[in-house]
């Protein structure tokens, strides 16, 4: 039975555990990989402050090392992050196709 996401970003799947969230379908060639580094407060609940981004292949023939294509810290909150994450995601798909 194929994974249905509850949760999507521009039409992406968003799939959370814990800090770590994973923003991208495994049958695509580049998934991002979004882990948060600090949390503040607001209105008493707490939001990603930090978040360390980094684009992965989903070439499972490599060794994790050599999947991660590029990497960032963002600060500002996951909207940011997540913008960022979009946009290495389709520069990079985008570099691809020329």
């Amino acid at each position: 039975m194929a994974f249905t996401p509850t949760l999507t970003y521009k039409g992406k799947p968003l799939v959370r555990c814990g800090k770590d969230i994973y923003y991208g379908s495994m049958s695509d060639p580049y998934v991002v990989y979004l882990q948060v580094l600090t949390t503040r407060k607001e209105n008493n609940v707490d939001v990603a402050d930090k978040v360390h981004i980094v684009l992965l292949s989903t070439d499972e023939s490599k060794p994790l090392p050599e999947r991660v294509v590029r990497q960032a810290n963002k600060s500002g909150g996951l909207f940011n992050a997540l913008e960022f994450g979009n946009i290495m995601l389709r520069s990079q798909l985008k570099g691809e196709k020329k």
